[in-house]
């Protein structure tokens, strides 16, 4: 049973990294992550999926991150469909998979979590840094008190 990680592009690093960082630190280290990428966010989500296996790996993990491009960041239908087809292909090999709704564009993380909630995602997370000045950082430099990992299938 594999644990998949699924989240969009971000032109902010901490953005994409951090709710990554957090859910590994509470024991969701995943097996597969895989990154929805535009033309806008394209240089940022090659660097990040380089991170992504650094970060999983200091949790002792070993991911295989894929980016998936879409050719207009408004493809809707496309968006929908890579969300839909990483949970049912998760649902038929009876792995777990997560959402990451942090990241993004409000229309992306929209998406993100009603595809995560209308396809049976088993966790739509989301990276909440708490007031204090924490914006830009990563996950290491915040205190814990100052972040949140929410799990939305866990409180809706």
């Amino acid at each position: 049973m594999a644990q998949i990680w699924v989240t969009n592009g971000t032109p902010t690093m901490p953005g994409i990294l951090n709710p990554l960082t957090a859910a590994c630190d509470q024991g969701y280290v995943p097996d597969e992550a895989r990154i929805l990428s535009n033309p806008g966010v394209a240089d940022s989500v090659a660097a990040a999926g380089e991170m992504f296996e650094e970060i999983i790996g200091t949790y002792e993990g070993d991911a295989d991150v894929s980016k998936y491009k879409l050719d207009h960041e408004t493809d809707f239908r496309e968006i929908i469909q890579f969300y839909r087809a990483a949970i049912e292909e998760a649902q038929e090999n009876d792995d777990t998979i997560a959402i990451d709704v942090t990241p993004g564009r409000k229309f992306m993380s929209a998406i993100a979590f009603q595809a995560g909630f209308r396809f049976g995602a088993d966790h739509v997370f989301y990276f909440h840094r708490k007031a204090g000045g924490y914006y830009g950082q990563y996950y290491p430099e915040i205190p814990r008190t100052a972040t949140d990992l929410i799990d939305f299938t866990e409180v809706m």
